[in-house]
Formats: structure tokens, C-alpha cells, sequence
């Protein structure tokens, strides 16, 4: 039996090599792709061509008695490291004549990012930092476009010193509040202005499916370019009205950071052993906790600005309080079958998402299941 097996493990490790060259000419034919999207100006992300490449592979799959969701996990997996590397190819230039990008807090995680995408666009990237305010007159004096990344409660004070810039000058910023600044960009400056939120953190690798808010300020014609200069690095826009968009960030975000922050200190309290939880959560409960322990691993000052940015968070949070302290009451009386009803009216609110979202989470749980790795 031994020898028979090590004969199978043999053919595997074959096939793994296999593998192994044809990903290998995968990714120098993406090498490839990147090159001529470049030199087109296309986007690096093209959903409808993902889209039917996988359902015609799923189809394949299933004809030859392979898993459908095997090669898909497989191509997916495989996809979103093209798109990182064909970003190494760089990114046409959508508006060469533009003059340089000056980034306001250019030296944060963000702005960094945002600075290294532009270079590879072929665009000059200037940067201004907190120390670096003694040369920001030559420098917003050419530039073509200035773009603002700063601590949230630093923004509007940031841009109320803009207020010298050429009239052709678009003004942006890349702030996860968008009314305040936006209404102190169209103040400061009487050229284009547009309020932006990228709506992911400085480690993506790609900007392939990330998605980037805006919302119109003035000048709509004249940034237009950015829009697309976006959507050829692969971002996936949405457009909105500002106060709509706090609106929504105040639940998207202050409320879940800091339902995560109280979660994360009442665990701090309790003390319990994490490798004891651990050793007994499946891979659900082990991503819960590691999005609570992803909180605590980043910088405190940024989720506090954005909690502390509006008194609508402080209210919000206070009727989820309130709400919660109900359902505690149900405890304390033992309201099972108030419990239950409760239950089943959300479900209700929920409709069909409830069965989507259930979806959504066991492919990310496989996900998560494969990723885990136990001593």
C-alpha cells in the first residue's frame, strides 16, 4: 500500500508542476494584456468579459465532471493577481497636459497610494506633508490638480488654505466624510472641485473592483478625465449627494467601527484566552473575531475621526443603544416568543437578501475555511 501510494502522490506532484507552468504562462500572457490596455487606455477591469469567461469555464468544468466552483475559486484567485500585476504595466495618461497632481498629506498610507497610482499614469506627483507648507505656494501655484489626504478633522482647515489656486485648478479630496469638505472646497476654490471616497484602506493591491464614491461639486466637464482616469485603473464608481452619502457612511461605518471597538473592549475585559477561542470557533466565528482583532491592529486616530466626525454618529449610536437595551429587557423576561416575532419581522425587512447574503457568506467561508491555518 505504501508503494502505491507514493507512486499516486508522485502523478500528483506531476500534475502540480503542470499547474504550476501553465499559471506561469497565464501570468506572462496577463503581462501581455496590461501592456496593450496601457497603450490603449483601457480599463484593467472588464466585468462583462470576466463575467462570461467564468460562466463559459463553469460550463467546460461540468461537462469534464470537475466542480464548477473549483475552477471558478481557482480562476478568481488567479484573476486578482493579474490585476495586480498588470498595474505594473503603468496606465495611459488620460489628460497629459494637465500640469502636476499636488497631494495634500501625500506622505499618509493613502496618500502614498494615490501618489504612486497617478506615476504610473505618467502624471508629475508633487507632495506637500504637514512640515512642507514653506514651499506649498510654488508648488499649488502649477499644479493642475490638488488633491487633499488628511486626518478628517484636519480637512476643512487644510482646505480653507487653498484658497489661492489657479482657476483651471481641480480641487478634490479623499475624505470618508463628504459634505463639510465639500461645501469648504466650493468655498476655497471657484474652479472644479469634487468630493471623492475611495472606499477601501491603503494595503489593496489592485484597484481592480475597488469602489470610489464621488459626488459633484462644480466643473463636472473639467474633471471628467479623473472619472475615467479611475475607471482605467480598474475602480468601479458611484456616484452620489453628499449628505446622502454621510448618511450612509454613518451606519456603513461609525456604527459598525464602533459596535467593533465596544465588542473588542468588553472582550479586553472578560479576558478570556484567544487560542482558547480559537481552538473552538469554526471558520464564521473565527472571521468575526479576526475583523474585531483587524480594528484593534490600525491606527486608533482614524476610526476615531470618523466616529467622532458628526453628531449624527453620536445619535445613531445612541438609538442603537437603546435598541440593544431592549433586546436585553427580552432576556431579562425571558421573551422568548417576543424574541422569535422580533427575529422574523427583520427577516421580513430583509427579504430577499437575507437568502443572498446567505450565499454570499458560505463562498466566503470556504474561503476563510481554506485560509486558517491550525497547528
Amino acid at each position: 500500500m505504501a508503494v502505491e501510494l507514493s507512486e499516486l502522490r508522485d502523478q500528483i506532484d506531476d500534475v502540480d508542476k503542470q499547474i504550476l507552468d501553465l499559471l506561469s504562462q497565464r501570468l506572462a500572457l496577463v503581462e501581455k494584456v496590461g501592456e496593450v490596455k496601457s497603450e490603449h487606455g483601457l480599463p484593467i477591469y472588464a466585468p462583462d468579459r470576466e463575467a462570461a469567461m467564468l460562466a463559459s469555464r463553469r460550463k467546460e468544468a461540468e461537462r469534464i465532471g470537475v466542480p464548477p466552483q473549483l475552477i471558478e475559486d481557482i480562476l478568481r484567485r488567479t484573476m486578482r493577481e493579474s490585476y495586480a500585476s498588470e498595474k505594473d504595466s503603468g496606465f495611459k495618461c488620460l489628460n497629459p497636459k494637465l500640469g502636476s497632481v499636488v497631494i495634500v498629506g501625500g506622505h499618509g498610507q493613502l496618500g502614498r497610494l494615490f501618489g504612486k497610482m497617478f506615476a504610473l499614469s505618467g502624471y508629475q506627483v508633487d507632495v506637500i506633508g504637514s512640515q512642507d507648507w514653506d514651499k506649498a505656494d510654488g508648488l499649488l501655484s502649477r499644479a493642475g490638480m490638488v488633491v487633499v489626504t488628511v486626518p478628517i478633522h484636519l480637512t476643512v482647515d487644510v482646505i480653507n488654505k487653498l484658497n489661492q489656486l489657479p482657476d483651471n485648478c481641480i480641487l478634490c479630496d479623499l475624505t470618508s466624510v463628504k459634505s463639510s469638505p465639500l461645501q469648504a472646497m466650493m468655498k476655497a476654490h471657484s474652479g472644479p472641485v469634487v468630493g471623492l471616497h475611495p472606499m477601501f484602506g491603503p494595503d489593496v493591491s489592485s484597484f481592480a473592483k475597488q469602489v470610489i464614491v464621488y459626488c459633484h461639486g462644480r466643473g463636472e466637464e473639467q474633471y471628467q478625465w479623473l472619472l475615467e482616469q479611475f475607471a482605467i485603473w480598474g475602480a468601479t464608481l458611484r456616484e452620489i449627494d453628499a449628505l446622502k452619502h454621510d448618511n450612509g457612511m454613518t451606519l456603513i461605518q461609525a456604527l459598525r467601527h464602533f459596535t467593533t471597538y465596544a465588542y473588542g473592549v468588553h472582550l479586553s475585559q472578560e479576558n478570556p484566552e484567544l487560542d482558547s477561542l480559537l481552538e473552538l470557533s469554526s471558520p464564521i466565528y473565527r472571521l468575526e473575531l479576526a475583523m474585531v482583532g483587524r480594528l484593534f491592529a490600525q491606527d486608533p486616530n482614524l476610526y476615531g475621526d470618523i466616529i467622532f466626525s458628526s453628531q449624527d454618529n453620536v445619535e445613531m449610536i445612541k438609538r442603537f443603544y437603546s435598541r440593544l437595551g431592549e433586546a436585553v429587557e427580552l432576556l431579562e423576561q425571558n421573551g422568548k416568543a417576543a424574541f422569535i416575532q422580533s427575529f422574523e419581522e427583520v427577516s421580513e425587512w430583509f427579504g430577499e437578501y437575507s437568502q443572498k447574503f446567505m450565499h454570499e457568506s458560505q463562498s466566503l467561508l470556504k474561503q476563510a475555511n481554506d485560509s486558517i491555518h491550525r497547528e
